[in-house]
């Protein structure tokens, strides 16, 4: 993902954010920027994550889904079990339903994938706020911008990830015989949550998810971007 996005980032900045009415954003300093993006703004930093989120979305889809059909699966004797194990799970749903069963939820992915653009617009802010206001080091600066944005970005986008991971564990029916599907699409699990649950329902699992997103990816990203300083321009 952070390889498409910093992908987008250049087109934006080469293409759409490059004339007069942006030559006066502030650039983020040399030594705590990533080469494409120092005159990008934080709206094109935004718009470059959900492109990025989008882009990631057909391939994070189908392994998404396999992963929450496994994930579910409680049945302590493991021939009891539907599937026994992520190829066979492919296998299964590709004969039974398709291509088009094997990518069920890419539109709640691609939906999820869209908040990426607080994610990157945050991060743009935290970094410029750091760089400014702080004499924190480049990579310092990093940590604690990629932490904080992934938490904006939870805070944002959990509710989408709720409803994805209820129509991806959804039964598939048919020849598969896994039950009766209860949703045709992302909007009827979204409705059956807020029906059965309110908002308490589209929160359920937040607070294990939020603590993990800081730690998680302010290491991650601090490694990235200590990366790309040390590659040629």
């Amino acid at each position: 993902m952070l390889g498409s996005l910093t992908f987008y980032r250049r087109i934006l900045k080469d293409n759409v954010f490059s004339g007069p009415y942006f030559q006066g954003v502030k650039p983020v300093p040399a030594e705590q920027a990533v080469a494409t993006d120092r005159q990008l703004p934080t709206i094109g930093h935004g718009v470059a994550g959900i492109m990025a989120g989008w882009t990631v979305s057909f391939i994070a889809a189908p392994v998404e889904h396999i992963k929450a059909r496994l994930q579910i699966q409680y049945a302590v004797d493991k021939k009891a079990r539907l599937y026994s194990g992520p190829i066979d799970c492919c296998k299964k749903i590709l004969r039974t339903h398709g291509l088009h069963g094997l990518y069920r939820g890419l539109a709640a992915t691609m939906l999820f994938r869209s908040f990426f653009f607080f994610w990157w617009g945050s991060y743009d802010i935290f970094t410029r706020m750091f760089s400014t206001h702080t004499t924190l080091s480049a990579p310092a600066i990093n940590f604690w911008a990629g932490g904080l944005s992934a938490q904006v970005f939870w805070i944002t986008s959990y509710p989408s990830d709720v409803v994805k991971q209820r129509l991806m564990t959804d039964p598939l029916g048919g020849e598969l015989g896994d039950g009766k599907p209860r949703f045709k699409k992302w909007k009827d699990a979204a409705k059956e949550i807020w029906k059965t649950d309110g908002v308490r329902g589209c929160w359920r699992g937040f607070t294990p998810c939020f603590l993990r997103a800081f730690p998680a990816n302010a290491v991650a990203l601090m490694a990235f971007e200590s990366a790309m300083r040390a590659l040629p321009e």
